[in-house]
């Protein structure tokens, strides 16, 4: 192996440390303490749970995060991407009758909700963890952990728009610092009790959940947010591949994350009053400031990682007609997976901070972050269901052994956080509903929508045939008129005729297309059919992970003899003004949910990069 081929490997282990991991690797902060809180101290404090907790922690991480999502998951990639919206494209892809498809859109919408819910939680209990912190360091200070987190957050999200390149490249070294940290203060602690290495038998935990199961049952719903952030590892591949956060997994990561939890395990099992912030009192007291300080850094890059996560998959969702138009800047030059969107930056912040707001600590927030955590992974199972048995050429009675046994995991994590919808819970349900319905409203009324303007477009070939004399009187220049339907002549050519009476020397009939695949191939990005009358059928299609540049991709139309002037090019573009109306396939309410995210949505030449001083917009009524 060439020495280039090791230091490129080391620069993605590298950065996948510092953006992969930062969720999962934050869990420290807070997962002991609330096993032990939760149910108002339901479980005794005692050397044999103690053993059974660190035991269910150690094999959840095995079982969930090495096996489930790094060994067999990962393996279903959409051409490299991975994430919940790759994984609905692939089982999309693999469904073969409708109401399959309908069943796998409708849980991937839901999972891509839960997606949006962890992202509002995510922040909020990882910065309160660490800045809670600060009142060991004196009690005087509890008063300014709320405002203190609230301002970090606003920071936060303020600093979205000026791009993470500036700082990305101390993502990775300051984690880097942040694990040798956990894995030194499990050591110094394990070292003190080393007979929390028995925990590394699986029987105590067999045990702990036997012995007692309906404690065992509800403290599972605890023990889940030692796994949070596995769907990170998934989510980000396409950024770094598979290879490299395996690698930085099971070298580097996982046994940090084992060795402090197993002491934070030894240094309650010496002194149990540590169990109200064990984490920071593993530390001397000499260290306690600057851990808090490291920790809030490292909350604040798992924060980042899940934000831009957040910006990833809204535009996949919007390339794939799940959420409105909306701006999209990019903050790089060089790396097309730096994206701005305000739209997505300032809702989840008022999100995040009403999170904040609402639940106070770390602990409340406990219930919330392990239902939004457990049914992303329910749904990340299910839709691999639809998958693997490709991927892995296993054939369906051993891949369905398989799906199962994760399935049961998630399922029993699931229940254990279910129970506790009325302890914080009730929050991640309630934003996913609100997003179904509004994913729900804006997919189905977009279909009503193309469908009627279809229905009153008129079909190319009669429009040339019954249009042809018409026709001849010409000016020149070329023009570009965008239509979601190649079959048809947009609206914006007949008003063009009708109000003007001209027609440009060249026409083209542009249609864009998404696919549920990443990027698209350059040799099937643009595809042309020459018409009569020099009207030509131009249709562009991307990946749901492309950039959408129109004026550039047309450029690739020289081959097929059409030359764009860009200075002598038009876009002719249809604005509909939409009118509800009692009545049709949708309900009034959802008319006008639709009518308002129609009316909100972004202008289409923002959202292709057509040049403003270029752009012509027609407008016309639709009764909706």
């Amino acid at each position: 192996m060439s020495k280039k081929h090791n230091a490129g490997m080391f620069a993605l282990s590298l950065g996948a440390l510092g953006v992969v991991f930062g969720d999962i690797g934050t869990s420290p902060l807070y997962a002991i303490k609330e096993i032990f809180s939760i149910g108002n101290n339901i479980l005794a404090l005692n050397n044999q749970n103690m053993l059974g907790i660190l035991s269910l922690i150690f094999w959840s991480l095995l079982s969930i995060v090495s096996v489930k999502y790094i060994t067999f998951i990962m393996r279903a990639n959409n051409n490299g991407e991975g994430g919940i919206m790759a994984l609905l494209s692939l089982a999309n892809r693999n469904a073969k009758s409708k109401y399959k498809k309908l069943f796998i859109m409708a849980i991937g919408m839901l999972g891509a909700c839960m997606f949006y819910a962890d992202g509002m939680i995510t922040p909020a209990i990882s910065v309160l963890s660490a800045v809670e912190g600060i009142e060991l360091i004196t009690p005087k200070f509890d008063s300014f952990i709320i405002p203190a987190t609230l301002v970090i957050i606003f920071g936060l999200f303020w600093a979205q728009s000026k791009g993470t390149s500036a700082v990305g490249f101390m993502f990775g070294p300051v984690m880097l610092v942040w694990f040798l940290t956990l894995g030194a203060l499990g050591v110094y602690n394990i070292i003190q009790a080393p007979i929390v290495l028995h925990a590394l038998n699986p029987i105590y935990a067999v045990n702990f959940l036997t012995n007692e199961f309906s404690v065992a049952f509800i403290t599972l719903g605890a023990v889940v947010l030692c796994v949070t952030g596995a769907e990170s590892l998934y989510a980000d591949m396409g950024h770094f591949g598979r290879n490299p956060i395996k690698i930085t997994w099971f070298s580097f990561v996982f046994p940090s994350l084992t060795l402090n939890y197993f002491g934070q395990g030894a240094l309650i099992m010496n002194d149990p009053n540590t169990i109200k912030n064990p984490f920071y009192m593993m530390a001397p007291d000499a260290l306690l400031l600057p851990l808090v300080i490291l920790a809030t850094v490292a909350t604040i890059i798992a924060s980042q990682a899940c934000i831009t996560g957040a910006f990833s998959v809204s535009r996949q969702a919007l390339q794939l007609g799940f959420i409105p138009r909306m701006r999209i800047d990019h903050t790089s030059e060089n790396q097309e997976g730096q994206i701005y969107l305000p739209r997505v930056n300032w809702l989840l912040m008022v999100g995040v901070m009403s999170v904040v707001l609402i639940f106070q600590d770390s602990s409340a927030l406990a219930g919330a972050y392990g239902v939004a955590i457990t049914l992303d992974m329910v749904i990340a199972t299910i839709l691999a269901a639809f998958v693997l048995p490709d991927v892995l050429k296993w054939g369906w009675v051993k891949t369905t052994l398989l799906i199962s046994f994760f399935l049961a995991i998630d399922l029993v994590f699931f229940g254990a956080n279910i129970i506790k919808v009325f302890d914080g819970g009730w929050f991640p349900i309630l934003v996913g509903a609100i997003l179904i319905l509004l994913m729900t409203t804006w997919k189905k009324g977009r279909s009503i929508l193309y469908s009627k303007l279809k229905k009153e477009s008129m079909e190319i070939g009669q429009f040339l045939k019954t249009m042809g004399p018409a026709l001849k009187v010409r000016v020149a220049g070329t023009a570009v008129f965008l239509t979601p339907n190649p079959e048809g002549i947009p609206h914006a050519l007949l008003h063009n005729l009708k109000h003007n009476k001209v027609l440009h020397e060249k026409v083209i009939l542009l249609t864009v297309r998404f696919r549920d695949y990443p990027h698209a191939k350059p040799s099937n990005l643009v595809k042309v059919e020459k018409l009569t009358h020099n009207f030509y059928k131009v249709i562009i299609t991307y990946g749901f992970k492309d950039e959408t540049r129109i004026p550039k991709d047309l450029a690739r139309c020289k081959k097929h003899g059409i030359v764009f002037d860009p200075m002598d090019t038009s876009y002719f573009i249809g604005k509909e003004s939409l009118i509800t109306n009692s009545g049709g396939e949708m309900s009034y309410l959802r008319k006008k949910i639709f009518v308002t995210m129609f009316r909100s949505a972004e202008n289409i030449s923002n959202q292709f990069h057509l040049p403003v001083n270029r752009v012509v917009e027609l407008g016309s009524q639709v009764l909706f």
